[in-house]
């Protein structure tokens, strides 16, 4: 699907996006609202500073619930106000480490709170098309080498993962028991869930993760310490797995029920192999795209769990959805780079406007790259 046809799909339409304080999602508030759809958004507040929603400016661009996905009662509020087409549901305890720190906070937002929206759909009985945002941490993993595809068994090592694998059994066991695809007729809830890998762009400064380590690193003139820098990771900009959900979510709306009963399911959404790349790598391109810096090895000898290999399979997003990533990872980090400099180089009275402008530059530079050969 290319990118003038999102336009189509999503024009003048209602859409909750839970999560909205987050990374992912106020990059996907911002094209959301680039597309003409009407947007709210439900999350807890910010849990940095500073923050993709404050820099953005993304309470101005939709309707900004600030509240608990936990909170039963508040989520139906919302969709029996909204009555939204669409539901993409982001909010979650996104951090590896930090679920060590905090495991029963980690299992509480992302399975009860998942179980929870779709519990406010259950009871509501409004039809809606619905994206469950996983991880590509939701696999067993086995450290192999080739991709692993959307059958393969579920686990995780770190309560994350397995939070993450857990989220995808709750979904499942909703679009089985309460939205079945073969019933869509009768409830109208269409449903499916979103695995991707790891991602990059302007706007974040979660803990323990790599850009925002660098960035504030170089930008501070000191060597950029790399915890893991042997691991390698299906890195990919932030726009692609949007560009994923987003494509998810049309398709999940189109046609008759027969149709959009066959997309409900699971999908895969990460970069082509050549952007698979190590720590180290990423590390080294971030620095030539800063034009100076240099990085220290910062690995901990009795550092916490993390996975050293990770590969996802794309196969299914490609063949039954026409999804493909479309900027290789030298062009990711550039224009991770750029998003960045755009924010520290601008007065502060101009921040936001300057900030939005780059963010929705970039959303319309890769609707165009979506736009060649669709």
């Amino acid at each position: 699907m290319g990118g003038y046809d999102l336009i189509d799909a999503f024009r003048g339409e209602r859409v909750l996006v839970t999560g909205h304080t987050g990374f992912k999602g106020g990059w996907l508030v911002a094209w959301l609202h680039a597309l003409g759809a009407e947007v709210t958004g439900l999350g807890l507040a910010p849990d940095t500073d500073p923050s993709l929603f404050a820099a953005l400016g993304v309470d101005g661009v939709c309707r900004s619930e600030i509240g608990d996905v936990r909170d039963l009662g508040r989520v139906r509020a919302i969709l029996a106000r909204d009555r939204p087409s669409f539901l993409f549901h982001l909010a979650a305890q996104p951090l590896v480490r930090r679920s060590y720190r905090e495991p029963l906070e980690t299992f509480d937002v992302n399975v009860r709170g998942t179980a929870t929206v779709l519990e406010a759909l259950r009871l509501n009985g409004r039809p809606c098309n619905v994206v469950v945002v996983s991880s590509d941490k939701c696999y067993q993993n086995e450290e192999r080498v080739h991709g692993y595809r959307e059958d393969d068994r579920l686990g995780g090592h770190d309560p994350y993962s397995a939070s993450k694998a857990a989220t995808e059994i709750v979904a499942a066991s909703y679009r089985q028991s309460f939205f079945p695809p073969a019933d869509l007729d009768r409830h109208g809830v269409a449903l499916a869930t979103a695995r991707a890998g790891n991602v990059i762009g302007g706007g974040d400064w979660s803990a323990d993760r790599i850009v925002p380590d660098a960035v504030t690193a170089l930008r501070e003139g000191r060597p950029i310490a790399v915890r893991n820098p042997r691991a390698v990771r299906p890195w990919q900009h932030v726009l692609e797995p949007l560009s994923g959900y987003l494509t998810l979510a049309a398709t999940l709306a189109r046609g008759g029920n027969v149709e959009r009963g066959e997309a409900c399911g699971a999908y895969n959404f990460g970069p082509s192999p050549a952007s698979h790349s190590t720590v180290a790598g990423l590390v080294g391109r971030i620095i030539e795209a800063w034009g100076s810096g240099s990085r220290v090895d910062g690995h901990e000898p009795d550092a916490l769990h993390e996975s050293t290999l990770l590969a996802l399979s794309i196969d299914k997003a490609m063949t039954h959805l026409g999804w493909r990533p479309r900027w290789p990872l030298a062009e990711a980090v550039e224009r991770t780079v750029e998003w960045y400099r755009t924010l520290y180089s601008s007065p502060s009275e101009a921040r936001v406007e300057a900030v939005r402008d780059r963010t929705y530059g970039q959303i319309r530079d890769y609707m165009a790259a979506m736009a060649v050969g669709a």
